[in-house]
This record gives C-alpha cells, structure tokens and sequence, in this order.
C-alpha cells in the first residue's frame, strides 16, 4: 500500500515542477514582450506640435474668423452630393469676389477636387473621380471685403 502512495506523491512534485515550470516561463516571455513594447514606443517620433506650430495656429486662427463671419450670415451655403456631382445652393453668392468649392476624402487624397465658384446662386460641378465614403465639403469666399468659410460632411 506504501508504494501507490509515494507513486502518487511523486506524480504530484513532478506536477507541480512542471507547473512551476511554465508559470516562470510565462513571466520571463511577458517581461520580454513588455520590454519589446517599450523599446518600440520609445523609438516612436509621436510629437504632437508640429515644427510650424505658431504658422499653422495663424492659419487656424484665420479659419476660425471665416467661419465665424459665416455664421454671422442670415443665409448659409446648402451643399448636397448625389452620385457624381456636387449641387451648392446660396443666395449671397450674387455678390461674391472669388471663391472655391474644395472636396477632400480624407482616405485618399487622389479623390480631392477644387472648383471654381462663380457668382450665381445655384451651381453644380461634376467629379470627376470619386469612390462611396466619406468626404468633407468645403466652400471658401470673400464678399464686400470679408473673408468667409463653410465645411460639411458628406457620407456617399
């Protein structure tokens, strides 16, 4: 009866070196896949400033009063997208200096188009290369000396 009982035991350390074993070998892989992780976000350039920071919030800032003065309208630009054409509706439009319709897929640059904008209320522009997706719409004027700017959306 001694002897099925030290088989037993011996079967219960050879498990339990094997568990052991294996749990130290998990740590050490763990330790090295976190040190990987490390090593490689640490060589990672992820500046968030960019090297032209005060341009670019110059440039941001000049945006942001277009959009406001556009705002301050009593009409704004009505953009829709069907298919392959671009349908922008405004009446201000009339008394417009210059202006430019800007469609960017932020996906795939080889999509982004620019237009020409004329002064009349109703105009349409056909694209000439486009895919289903995501793009962003936006209308840059300037009427009676004021600087104007509107974005939208458009999923197709």
């Amino acid at each position: 009866m001694e002897q099925p009982a030290q088989n037993l035991s011996g079967r219960l350390n050879h498990l339990k070196n094997n568990f052991m074993k294996w749990v130290i070998t998990s740590f050490v892989f763990f330790a090295l896949f976190i040190g990987t992780l490390v090593f490689v976000c640490v060589r990672e350039d992820i500046a968030l400033v960019s090297t032209n920071y005060y341009q670019d919030e110059l440039v941001h800032q000049v945006k942001m009063n277009q959009q406001r003065n556009t705002a301050d309208l009593k009409d704004r630009p009505i953009i829709k997208m069907a298919e392959a054409q671009i349908d922008v509706f405004f009446q201000s439009l009339e008394k417009m200096d210059k202006g430019e319709l800007r469609v960017a897929r932020p996906s795939d640059e080889r999509l982004d188009q620019r237009f020409k904008l004329i002064n009349q209320p109703e105009q349409s522009f056909k694209l000439a290369r486009w895919e289903k997706g995501l793009y962003r719409v936006s209308m840059q004027w300037s009427m009676q000396g004021k600087d104007y700017y509107y974005e939208k959306l458009i999923v197709m």
